[in-house]
């Protein structure tokens, strides 16, 4: 097998200078130097990287990023250093903690009709972007579609997440997560929670697959795992990832209750549960009663109308007639009435926290 590496190449005026600061300072070994009675190169090498250090090379000095679990235990707890070659050197935490940034609440609605454009994305899914705003970072709230049935080009993966959905709202997909056993088919109206880190796989798609995702905050990051394979050997469908367990809820063993809302019911998908109250998730659909005025005093409250319609009024918002494939966000405080709804209606809620106080009356 040939043996093959990869080195990075970095300038120097006066090699004797560098060579404490790569190995005493960072921390790394040299492997190489050269000519020994005036050495102008050097080959260092730590922290999973190589490096080559030549005098008078004619390259920038370029940026080093050092990431692990406990930077301050490298370069005596420094976090940004230059070495003698001009080399910036950045030490910086392995796995950054997921930042929550403060919710910019605001009244959001968003209609299919209103042609927003679908952008290709990760393992060429198609995307519609269903706020916007992202409630200044702190969601985001994704349309997502494969028009194509057939296997999906992706990777074991997972993602730096306080909590991510997938509800799927046309066709099937075949998917396999971490510890979770054997690939499964996720059928429309059926949803899974990917907990934090959790790793995970899309196989294959039916065709007109359309799926609704919600991640929080929006910016996240996505991480390719090169060494697991899945389904992994072992079965723990109690694990916890992050404090959350993984969910499949599957419609066809939930019960109707009553909602929160006056005139709906709704079935509870165990997020609130599962999550320890992180967010709640339910399908509501018409019940008794007419609906009336309510306010809620939620952090973040997103609705995807999945079929039927209803009129949507907001004190001090022009009303709006609402159908399949739009969603909004009801912020805390502003009155609202889920009015007129057709008999077929059922939307998607998601709420974070999963626990807040809805008061009943204008």
């Amino acid at each position: 097998m040939q043996n093959i590496r990869a080195e990075v190449l970095l300038p120097t005026q006066e090699l004797r200078d560098d060579i404490p600061f790569f190995t005493k300072t960072l921390g790394m070994r040299m492997d190489e130097i050269f000519p020994a009675d005036d050495p102008s190169e050097a080959v260092f090498s730590g922290h999973g990287l190589r490096v080559r250090v030549r005098k008078g090379a004619e390259v920038a000095p370029g940026v080093l990023r050092i990431l692990a679990d406990d930077p301050i235990l490298i370069a005596d707890g420094a976090t940004e250093l230059t070495a003698p070659n001009g080399t910036r050197v950045e030490i910086a935490p392995l796995a950054p903690p997921v930042v929550m940034p403060e919710t910019e609440h605001a009244f959001v609605v968003r209609r299919l009709a209103d042609q927003a454009p679908w952008v290709v994305g990760r393992a060429g899914m198609q995307y519609r972007d269903l706020i916007p705003s992202r409630l200044g970072g702190s969601i985001i709230a994704s349309h997502i579609r494969i028009p194509d049935a057939g296997p999906v080009p992706d990777m074991v993966h997972y993602h730096s997440v306080g909590f991510q959905l997938i509800f799927c709202y046309k066709g099937w997909v075949d998917l396999v997560y971490e510890d979770q056993g054997e690939p499964f088919r996720l059928h429309a109206g059926n949803c899974v929670i990917q907990p934090p880190e959790i790793r995970h796989r899309v196989l294959f798609a039916s065709d007109g697959l359309e799926v609704i995702e919600i991640g929080v905050p929006a910016e996240h990051i996505t991480t390719i795992d090169h060494d697991m394979e899945l389904p992994t050997p072992t079965f723990q469908p109690d694990r916890e990832f992050n404090g959350q367990r993984f969910v499949h809820h599957r419609a066809d063993e939930a019960e109707w209750e009553p909602f929160r809302l006056p005139g709906y019911i709704s079935r509870d998908t165990t997020i609130y549960a599962n999550t320890k109250g992180v967010a709640g998730v339910h399908v509501i659909k018409p019940g008794q009663g007419a609906p009336e005025w309510t306010r809620h005093d939620g952090d973040i409250l997103f609705s995807f109308v999945m079929a039927g319609e209803m009129t949507l009024q907001g004190q001090g918002q022009e009303a709006q007639r609402l159908s399949a494939g739009d969603a909004f966000v009801v912020p805390p405080g502003l009155p609202t009435l889920y009015d007129s709804p057709s008999a077929d209606l059922e939307l998607l809620e998601v709420a974070l926290p999963g626990a807040f106080t809805t008061e009943v009356g204008s």
